[in-house]
């Protein structure tokens, strides 16, 4: 053996890259793994794999962003709904509020109308007790079915013997009478229809079969 000191160290430094390369830091099974991709089929897969785990990257990543494209669109529509929701219900408001200042006009009309008919009464009781009102009244209940008219109001006067309307009469009582079984024996009330819709039908009694 040389006691050359250079060749020992250039032997020990030899000595230990043999050890450094047959002691791996890899576990075992990692060691097998990368022995076996020195096969050439195994080197194809594994590049596939890599290629198809890039490309789920690639999707995963856009289909996060079209995720949240939908999602911002969604909270778009969401906040457009709010508002017309909330415009709907003031324009329901403002519907409610119209529709109350058009009953209240229409009441409002209908009693100035009607005023004149108690203007008309009021001085008919303030004639002397023993005048004939009967003209002033006649006159003023022609006044007050003219308003009725004027407001598409038709009066419901049956008259005795007319066989009953059930839909227009309403029976109080059955009677004695002279008229034909079944037909109008007396008018109590007349009755009111607005167009076709009866407000009040007229109280009558019926003959007795």
């Amino acid at each position: 053996m040389s006691d050359d000191p250079t060749a020992v160290e250039e032997s020990t430094a030899e000595a230990a890259d043999d050890e450094a390369e047959t002691s791996s830091t890899f576990d075992p099974a990692v060691e097998t793994l990368l022995a076996e991709l020195e096969d050439d089929e195994l080197l194809e897969t594994a590049r596939d794999l890599g290629e198809r785990f890039t490309q789920l990257e690639a999707d995963l990543e856009e289909t996060t962003t079209e995720l949240k494209e939908r999602t911002e669109e969604l909270e778009d529509v969401t906040d457009k709904l709010a508002h017309s929701r909330a415009d709907f219900q003031n324009y329901k408001k403002r519907m409610e509020q119209r529709r109350n200042q058009s009953e209240k006009l229409a009441v409002a009309d209908l009693i100035t109308k009607f005023s004149t008919v108690r203007n008309n009464l009021v001085r008919a009781l303030e004639q002397d007790e023993n005048a004939d009102i009967r003209p002033g009244v006649e006159s003023t209940l022609s006044e007050f079915d003219s308003i009725l008219e004027g407001e598409d109001v038709s009066i419901i006067s049956p008259t005795v013997g007319q066989e009953v309307d059930p839909n227009r009469h309403e029976v109080m009582m059955r009677v004695e009478s002279d008229q034909p079984a079944g037909t109008i024996a007396e008018v109590y009330q007349d009755g009111y229809a607005l167009d076709d819709r009866i407000l009040q039908a007229a109280q009558v009694t019926v003959s007795q079969e």
